[in-house]
């Protein structure tokens, strides 16, 4: 009778539940905003999924893809050093290299190395330091070594033992990293081929003991619809990311956190899981596997969609809440049937690097905007068009190029503009170059991006207009006076240092060998944006800046691809 009533120890199901939680593009979102939860949202609902797996002895991993830390001026004026801090907090086990880590250049205030003694990677060497997380850079080679680089606490892959199971991680970045950041900074490397490096440290890994794969990669793909993880007829399977997957052997990779084109997938790819949760905290994406826990394998998993990242909601519809929305009929946000709360720890980084850089931020520029000028897809928004007329004004160019789509990163608010709202408009410390160009070239560089659909670089001081005739592309562009640019005529050509230096292949066209001379004396691009702003009118209005019925660019929609120059 007394051995009948013995307390029985608690038995460890055979089974039991790996989640993984996959930030990616946070781009240095410490703080809640009204679309965005920040690092500090993403901290509850971590604590939240951590708490459910310790109730059924499962647990979790958060592993991040990429872009961590440029963006904010929170983040920015420490080079990243308090996204860093609050991932230590969150409790990240591994974060892949991103093309934007390497944007802050040497430690301190130059953006690129001006002499021998500056480390062109310093920063991002100084944030791998910083990190109770390896960097994961498989496919970043150093050309000196043909190697992967070697820098304190970056590596090509890591592995860490899960409720018994070994889950190896690999980080790579895109093949086109390289070319999407300031290239000063990224001198003597280049980027292996994705699927080719993953194999072979996947491989090994799988030879090493790891009975699970993981990468995480700074590559992306898009895809729509969320409603079968397997039904991948919303996505976009020609993107990066899905061709890598189909690319790797079957049985290889389990899951892969994809990033870089801020898109969402939640989707299954030759065996694959793939998550990817758009960018700057708006979500978090999540994939949990049941794993076996004798043979450490994968017994079947569950793909979530893409889960907006908030921590107030409508109460009668569970959605993110708003702004707008009455407060009596919001409440709480929950996740696995905990109310959230933000890490404490996390919070106080995040309001650490708020007051430091609230005065900064707050700064008014003297101009009220009468509506919201919106960061919208394509080249000829309003915000597109008033940022290259603000450039093209403030300097003594003929014309202005801006890689628009990319280069502006957030709308600006209706109402007083402040600095800190021009800041996230146009995070980087890109300088303005003044380059004197033939017609010709000038030519050449629009030419190239005609095919660009809906990314197509941004300019002012023109109009071009493009027509073809038996497969010959032509190219009128003509000055706001309206005469034409002929090819022999010299144009003085404003651009960023970015551009100049190769970034997204805008001016490949007309750089020399040798490059393009770049004086480092000439302002910040945001600065002259501050500036403008400041001398400007006293309102100004979304409409007043739109070109419709005027655009810039003017193609025939049924221009054949094969119509070149």
């Amino acid at each position: 009778m007394l051995a009948s009533c013995a307390v029985q120890p608690r038995s460890v199901p055979d089974e039991f539940t790996i989640s993984i939680l996959g930030t990616n593009d946070v781009h240095g979102e410490l703080l809640e905003k009204p679309d965005r939860g920040g690092l500090v949202t993403i901290s509850a609902y971590v604590d939240a999924l951590r708490a459910a797996r310790a109730e059924d002895n499962g647990a979790v991993l958060v592993i991040d893809a990429g872009d961590m830390w440029q963006g904010t001026l929170e983040s920015n004026l420490v080079e990243g050093a308090a996204v860093v801090e609050a991932y230590n907090a969150i409790g990240f086990a591994a974060a892949t290299i991103g093309n934007h880590e390497f944007d802050f250049g040497p430690i301190g205030s130059k953006a690129i190395p001006e002499d021998n003694t500056d480390d062109p990677r310093g920063a991002l060497k100084r944030r791998a330091t910083e990190a109770d997380f390896p960097l994961l850079a498989a496919n970043l080679i150093d050309d000196e070594t043909g190697q992967p680089v070697d820098w304190d606490n970056v590596h090509p892959s890591t592995t860490v033992d899960v409720g018994g199971a070994k889950v190896g991680i690999i980080g790579v970045i895109s093949e086109n990293a390289l070319r999407a950041t300031i290239s000063a900074n990224t001198t003597n490397l280049r980027i292996a081929p994705l699927a080719e490096t993953i194999t072979i440290e996947a491989e090994k890994l799988r030879g090493q003991g790891a009975s699970i794969i993981v990468v995480t990669a700074h590559a992306g793909s898009r895809c729509t619809n969320f409603d079968n993880p397997t039904d991948t007829s919303s996505c976009n399977m020609g993107g990066e990311i899905m061709r890598v997957a189909k690319a790797l052997p079957s049985g290889l990779v389990d899951h892969i956190i994809a990033g870089h084109v801020h898109q969402g997938i939640a989707h299954v790819v030759n065996g694959i899981s793939i998550t990817s949760s758009y960018s700057n905290t708006r979500a978090f994406s999540r994939v949990d596997l049941k794993v076996d826990r004798r043979s450490g394998t994968i017994v079947s998993r569950d793909v979530h969609p893409p889960h907006r990242a908030c921590l107030s909601v409508v109460s009668s519809t569970g959605a993110c809440a708003s702004t707008g929305d009455d407060s009596a009929a919001t409440g709480n946000a929950t996740y696995e049937g905990r109310e959230l709360a933000p890490s404490p720890e996390v919070l106080n980084i995040a309001a650490r690097a708020a007051t430091f850089a609230e005065e900064i931020k707050g700064e008014k520029l003297g101009v009220f905007l009468e509506a919201t000028f919106e960061h919208q897809p394509g080249t000829e928004s309003a915000l597109a068009n008033l940022m290259t007329d603000a450039l093209l004004e403030s300097t003594d160019a003929d014309i202005v190029i801006h890689n628009v789509n990319g280069g502006i990163r957030d709308s600006l608010p209706e109402g007083e503009l402040t600095f800190g709202e021009v800041y996230e408009m146009f995070p980087f410390d890109n300088r303005i170059v003044m380059l004197d160009l033939t017609g010709k070239q000038l030519r050449k560089i629009m030419a190239r991006q005609v095919y660009r659909h809906g990314r197509r670089v941004g300019f002012s001081g023109m109009r071009i207009f493009v027509s073809c005739r038996s497969n010959k592309m032509d190219v009128v562009m003509k000055r706001a006076n309206g005469t034409t640019i002929q090819d022999d005529d010299r144009v003085g050509v404003i651009a960023n240092d970015y551009l100049v230096l190769g970034g997204d292949d805008i001016l490949t066209p007309a750089i020399p060998e040798g490059g393009f001379v770049v004086d480092y004396s000439m302002p910040l691009t945001r600065d002259v944006l501050v500036q403008w702003f400041r001398n400007g009118p006293e309102t100004l209005h979304p409409a007043d800046f739109l070109t419709t019925g005027h655009a810039k660019w003017n193609v025939s929609d049924s221009l054949p691809e094969s119509c070149a120059l």
